[in-house]
């Protein structure tokens, strides 16, 4: 009896460092600033193999006037795009644009089913776990380099 109770407490132990390290990791690999612009909660989700695209999201604050997130590179993807779903009349349809603004003094967030960006080409499976680094291009800030966790499979931003 004692023997269990030991293994229970070593377990849940074990359970708690791993989900610090986890929580550690994706907080410290999410945040990322350039000029007025702060990025935060920024997360892929892992993808199976031979899946050729993949989703990115965040929250882009700025602090100044309004910016534009005009590109986005990958080294993970062949292509990254700047993309929005939208209902079109009882169709959900999902579209490439050709910039996000993001408003002075104002944010904007990247989610399922709104904005987002979309990675096309995937250069090898996205395992959650490990993180992907994509150059963000701004109008008036700059391009700012995010290291962008990939969560599981359905998962989404981790708080």
């Amino acid at each position: 009896m004692v023997n269990s109770q030991y293994m229970r407490v070593l377990n849940r132990m074990a359970l708690c460092i791993a989900s610090g390290l986890l929580l550690q990791g994706v907080a410290q690999a999410q945040d990322a600033k350039v000029g007025n612009i702060q990025i935060s909660n920024a997360f892929t989700r892992s993808t199976v193999p031979g899946q050729q695209v993949a989703g990115g999201f965040m929250k882009i604050e700025n602090k100044g006037p309004a910016d534009e997130l005009i590109e986005v590179s990958s080294p993970a993807a062949g292509d990254v795009q700047l993309h929005e779903m939208a209902m079109e009349g009882n169709v959900m349809k999902m579209r490439q644009v050709k910039d996000i603004p993001v408003p002075a003094g104002g944010a904007v967030e990247l989610k399922p089913g709104g904005l987002h960006l979309m990675f096309l080409n995937i250069k090898a499976p996205f395992a959650a776990g490990e993180t992907i680094p994509v150059k963000l291009k701004f109008v008036k800030a700059g391009v700012v380099e995010v290291k962008m966790p990939v969560n599981a499979m359905g998962g989404g931003a981790m708080h």
